[in-house]
């Protein structure tokens, strides 16, 4: 079949009208896709990423309906199954107290995602805000958040937060004290790389456009600069989750985190450890489950920064 040109049409021929043209290509149309179309395309062809974010809908629904199917719950107590090893009643084994491990397990996991997401959420909106504020306002209200800034990057933050948690109240109050000195520590270098960002974004012409139009700056800033960076703000609130994880993770190790009888990952990380050459099972479950919720997530954070790039190839052509 002959090709159809686009050649000047000389008197007495006819152009090809479009239904011609979609019959010529074989009655295909070109189909125009949004940004966020584009994305999640690019993000599926990216395999590794697609495991991660299966493996994370998995984890979540453990976490959040796994307890309704065990026989024990985390806070039970078998007399008569004190370090059991796996078994059909306790298929990861008992802990010293009679506790089944894989109930502390799953209770485990959803405190530490729900302590990961909440510090990822906290964190990112801080920087944003005190990054794209800092670029935007300029003047002496930048050069104070700058130097906040190199203070909270140059301050032992994990023993500040260790010694601030140690005093906690018990129950929910200590993990919730816990969500804040991490989410209060983890945003001094995103707010570095979003105000960065900013100082380009708000020479651009809709945001002199609005400025002119008499807008609030923090009417600027919510409405037209941060949308244009919600790219990185989302590569960055994924990623926290796994920081935040590991660092509640390494707290628990050292008894600093989440406080009985409550548990977490890092808890049970920290219990297990002692006995990890004499009775396995009370670490290698919760370990083994730490493993791969960081891999997920981290496999997530770098498909989304993939799809979101439109000069990466790893995401193929959309």
């Amino acid at each position: 079949m002959s090709e159809l040109t686009t050649a000047p049409v000389e008197p007495g021929m006819e152009q090809p009208n479009a239904k011609l043209v979609e019959k010529a290509r074989g009655g295909r149309r070109a189909k125009r896709l949004t940004r966020g179309q584009l994305v999640f395309r690019r993000f599926l062809r990216n395999k590794t990423a697609v495991f991660g974010a299966a493996g994370i809908v998995f984890l979540v629904i453990l976490a959040l309906f796994g307890s309704t199917f065990l026989y024990w719950k985390f806070d039970d107590i078998d007399t008569y199954s004190f370090l059991t090893p796996p078994n059909s009643s306790h298929l990861l084994g008992t802990t010293q107290a009679g506790r089944d491990v894989l109930a502390l397990t799953v209770r485990g996991l959803g405190k530490s995602l729900l302590i990961g997401v909440l510090v990822a959420i906290m964190s990112t909106s801080i920087a944003a805000l005190v990054g794209a504020s800092a670029a935007y306002l300029g003047g002496w209200y930048e050069r104070a958040m700058l130097w906040i800034i190199d203070l909270l990057l140059v301050v032992p933050s994990f023993f500040l937060i260790a010694v601030a948690s140690r005093g906690a109240p018990e129950g929910d109050a200590a993990w919730i004290l816990l969500v804040v000195l991490l989410a209060a520590f983890a945003w001094p270098l995103s707010a570095r790389v979003v105000r960065s960002l900013t100082l380009s974004i708000r020479e651009r012409e809709y945001v002199l456009a609005a400025k002119f139009m008499g807008l609030s700056a923090f009417r600027i800033i919510v409405r037209h600069i941060l949308p244009n960076a919600s790219s990185l703000l989302i590569i960055d609130a994924t990623l926290g989750v796994g920081y935040a994880i590991l660092s509640e993770t390494g707290l628990s190790y050292f008894g600093f985190g989440v406080q009985a009888p409550d548990t977490s990952l890092g808890t049970l990380i920290g219990e297990g450890a002692r006995m990890a050459t004499t009775y396995p099972w009370i670490f290698l479950g919760p370990a083994t489950i730490l493993v791969f919720l960081v891999m997920c997530v981290n496999a997530i954070g770098d498909g989304l920064r993939d799809a979101l790039d439109p000069s990466s190839a790893s995401g193929g052509q959309a």
